[in-house]
């Protein structure tokens, strides 16, 4: 083992290398997810077979027994009558690319994992942290079945609860795997910046405070309620973003209210992002640092620009909210690597 791995080193670069490889194939399937939402095609796979489900219908009789089941249920049924088996296959298509790449990242994870074990590339520790992240991606497909559960109702729309869920597992996945390859790759000697981290953690939380709220206005498309930006058709304050009778559920299910949350939240993000990278500029110790702070203000930028679009834009093309989804993402993953660029990292390690 020594002479595999550095002292300062809980795994080889090899290591680091795969845990990039698996963070970006999980960026790959956020977007996707995205692609899948936006052509309303989540529903169209109504039955989970994690073991013999990889295979997509082949031939006429497995099409048309696929398309049958659809029928059976509520969103073709309230929504999709006039539907085609071509427009089926469709929307197939996207829900079983999405369940498909799962599968990929399973064994991009789980066969490269087993062989630096066997190897002795990994620290018996660093072994059990990377293999908590296989856990949570199969627990991500099992969220995943849960949420599409809600949708096969007589609503034939998932929980907005339930999507906020599964975006958010699926960022906790990725944000953990990169903070483990970070850990492989610690960068130049530098202090702990205490005051760096503090800042960091405040916009961090503001940041997933916002996906969150994205997320509910995702699963209940409020955001399709007022084209016109910054005002809500004319007013500041939305007419009925507060109904007495709802109490604390306003904040979670008036559409109304989920639009000037998420819209202020926006406002915030940026404009504390923008504030947060001119003060730590002035403290950086390393160019990972300062890169990350440049990455940070541009990406608050053009997310804001892109939320923006989102509204404008009528009917919301699904290439520009999956790019509004991304962007988050990687706001979300650069504001991640800055936080652990202020962990202490003495000289001479790897």
């Amino acid at each position: 083992m020594s002479m595999i791995l550095d002292l300062k080193r809980p795994a080889t670069p090899s290591v680091g290398r795969w845990l990039l490889v698996v963070f970006g194939s999980i960026a790959v399937m956020v977007m996707i997810g995205g692609l899948t939402r936006l052509t309303q095609s989540g529903l169209s796979m109504v039955t989970w077979r994690p073991v013999t489900g990889w295979l997509p219908p082949i031939g006429e009789a497995a099409w048309d027994a696929a398309f049958a089941q659809y029928k059976a249920f509520p969103q073709f049924q309230k929504m999709n009558q006039m539907m085609t088996l071509p427009e089926f296959k469709f929307i197939f298509f996207w829900e079983y690319l999405h369940r498909l790449w799962g599968r990929i990242i399973g064994l991009l994870f789980f066969v490269p994992w087993a062989y630096f074990v066997v190897r002795r590339r990994m620290s018996r520790r660093f072994m059990g942290l990377t293999f908590i992240g296989f856990c949570l991606g199969g627990l991500q497909g099992a969220v995943g079945w849960w949420m599409v559960k809600s949708g096969l109702v007589d609503n034939p729309a998932v929980s907005h609860y339930r999507l906020a869920v599964h975006l958010g597992l699926a960022l906790t996945c990725a944000m953990y795997i990169l903070w483990l390859a970070l850990n492989v790759f610690p960068g130049d000697a530098r202090t702990k910046d205490k005051t760096g981290q503090q800042w960091t953690i405040v916009f961090l939380a503001l940041v997933i405070v916002q996906i969150i709220y994205g997320a509910f206005m995702a699963g209940t498309k409020a955001g399709y309620m007022y084209q016109s930006f910054p005002l809500f058709n004319g007013q500041f304050f939305p007419q009925n973003a507060y109904v007495a009778s709802m109490g604390a559920a306003n904040f979670v299910e008036n559409l109304d209210m989920l639009n000037f949350i998420h819209r202020s939240l926006g406002w915030g993000v940026a404009l504390f992002g923008i504030y947060m990278t001119i003060k730590l500029m002035r403290r950086v110790q390393t160019r990972n640092q300062r890169n990350r702070l440049l990455w940070i203000r541009g990406l608050v930028g053009a997310q804001f620009l892109l939320g923006v679009s989102v509204v404008l834009v009528p009917g919301v093309p699904p290439l520009l909210g999956a790019a509004h989804q991304i962007g988050a993402f990687a706001l979300l993953a650069t504001t991640v690597a800055l936080l652990h660029s202020y962990r202490r990292v003495d000289s001479g390690a790897v």
